[in-house]
């Protein structure tokens, strides 16, 4: 489904393993997997964040509008049950947003989830930036989270550059931003993960 085999080689990628791949989900899958939230609408920035340097691993969106996507930009999570265009993943549900963070927390890595409200009408705008972004190319991230940023009122100071950390530190001086934080003890390998998630549910997660 999407560029890296659930069997084969996961376990020796980074973080930020980066690289374009023209994935392009059909639009039945697409309309299949939609999924809304009936959360009032937000923009969160994920960051991956080194343990202990706090070095940035990896920029990332979550975009809470008429539905909710993840933008992974050349991220390499994925699932069979997940659609992807462009690094736009659909249909995250509670459980898949709960398997994306679990997938970069580990031992090495925490995962920082800043959010800040937005009107739907701004929602649905960085749904469609993140839409039109392309897919980005290996350690382009926090390029390419800035960009779609920047297309988006109210977003349009969002840094340039390849800082994870520097993008992290500009979004948490908007309006109401909050902040969450997610860590485990995992082992610094997300070949498990992936096997784990493969059959739908990780050990502690609700199936939802």
């Amino acid at each position: 489904m999407k560029r890296r085999a659930f069997l084969a080689g996961a376990a020796a990628l980074p973080l930020a393993a980066c690289g374009a791949d023209n994935i392009w989900a059909s639009d039945e899958a697409v309309r299949a997997a939609r999924f809304a939230t009936g959360e009032p609408p937000s923009v969160a920035l994920f960051t991956v964040i080194g343990i202990p340097k706090g070095e940035g691993g990896h920029s990332a969106l979550m975009i809470n509008g008429s539905h909710r996507v993840i933008f992974d930009p050349a991220g390499s999570w994925n699932h069979p049950r997940i659609p992807e265009r462009h690094d736009v993943l659909y249909g995250i549900t509670p459980n898949f947003k709960n398997f994306y963070i679990d997938y970069h927390a580990r031992s090495t890595y925490w995962v920082a989830e800043d959010t800040v409200p937005v009107s739907l009408a701004v929602a649905d705008a960085a749904i469609r930036s993140a839409e039109q972004q392309g897919a980005v190319s290996k350690s382009f991230c926090a390029v390419g989270t800035g960009e779609v940023l920047r297309r988006v009122p109210g977003f349009q100071g969002a840094p340039r550059g390849f800082s994870p950390i520097k993008l992290r530190q500009w979004f948490l001086t908007l309006p109401g931003v909050t902040s969450r934080s997610h860590r485990d003890g995992d082992p610094a390998n997300n070949h498990d993960v992936l096997l784990r998630q493969k059959d739908g549910v990780i050990t502690g997660y609700p199936r939802n």
